[in-house]
């Protein structure tokens, strides 16, 4: 080969890293700030790459995204949501426990969050229609129903008086939801122990106390961290012959024994289809907070034979789904 061709070739070679490189840096960069984990959240991942897409994008194409997960210990969050500022990434996703950190750290980054809680009382937002500020984003009601899960246990077990919720005391709704159940428990006549629970090995420690206690119905609470260990969750309430009801389907899937709430894949497109719409040169203080009020009621006939429970027809009647 001759010299100046091979030169050529050479200078072809390492110049074509360098334009990928170049064009990779013009992209816009999404930070997905998350208290829970890739593995727990892949559905929900999923769901807001579609979401994106619908806006136009797709990951490697035309916008990068770096993904921060706090795998259930939400004391990481801080530090997580200043590396993203500090990339200076075009926009953040966030969820609950991670919506109040990112708010925290900037007040010019646009952020979209999915989050269970009222985003006007948590802060967030100014209102619903105009939020204000650099925040916007998709709202369920998972938080304010957790009442509704203990009247729907409580139909499903009336012979349980003694009952527990499951909470995970780092979140920041955590007060808000026991001290609602509490109030549900008093007006239903039942005794409600609220247990703590925010890391894998505080798990043997709550079910234990659980037997300890007698109680006979457990609520877990709405927390990303819970919903990421869904499967484990469900196994210790069916080795300790716990009824459970939990917050989305993914228990119920995995052989909890009912849940009731808002889907999560749905919000997390929605966040995806806002991102891209920001992506786009819209601000967050213009695109109305949407607030996803449909709730589903599934049911897992398995399990509650397993635990020798007969599901009443009227509740069996009003599930969205029942899975035999």
């Amino acid at each position: 080969m001759k010299r100046r061709a091979f030169i050529t070739l050479l200078g072809g070679a390492a110049a074509w890293p360098l334009a990928a490189r170049a064009q990779q840096a013009a992209m816009p960069v999404i930070g997905f700030l998350n208290g829970a984990s890739a593995d727990g959240y892949g559905p929900m991942v999923a769901a807001f790459h579609k979401g994106l897409s619908e806006s136009g994008y797709v990951e490697g194409r035309n916008v990068l995204i770096e993904y921060r997960w706090a795998e259930g210990h939400y004391d990481r969050l801080p530090a997580l949501a200043a590396d993203l500022v500090r990339r200076q990434v075009t926009v953040i996703v966030a969820n609950t426990p991670a919506t109040p950190v990112a708010k925290a750290a900037t007040t010019t980054t646009p952020i979209v969050f999915v989050t269970a809680s009222d985003p006007v009382a948590s802060g967030f937002v100014a209102s619903l229609s105009h939020p204000g500020g650099n925040l916007t984003g998709v709202a369920l009601l998972n938080v304010e129903i957790g009442a509704k899960r203990l009247e729907l246990l409580h139909e499903l077990v009336p012979t349980a008086t003694v009952m527990a919720v499951l909470m995970n005391p780092t979140n920041p709704n955590a007060e808000a939801q026991s001290r609602d159940m509490q109030a549900a428990a008093h007006t239903l006549g039942l005794q409600l122990h609220v247990l703590n629970a925010s890391t894998e090995r505080d798990f043997s420690i709550a079910f234990a106390k659980l037997v300890e206690l007698r109680a006979g119905a457990l609520v877990i609470g709405a927390d990303a961290f819970f919903v990421d260990q869904n499967k484990r969750l469900a196994a210790l309430a069916l080795r300790h012959a716990l009824p459970a009801v939990f917050i989305v389907r993914d228990f119920v899937v995995a052989g909890g024994m009912m849940s009731y709430g808002g889907g999560l894949r749905e919000p997390y497109r929605l966040m995806g289809v806002y991102a891209g719409r920001i992506l786009k040169g819209e601000k967050p203080t213009d695109l109305p907070v949407q607030q996803l009020t449909k709730l589903e009621l599934i049911i897992n006939v398995n399990t509650a034979k397993a635990l020798d429970i007969t599901v009443p027809i009227t509740l069996l009647g009003r599930a969205d789904e029942v899975i035999e």
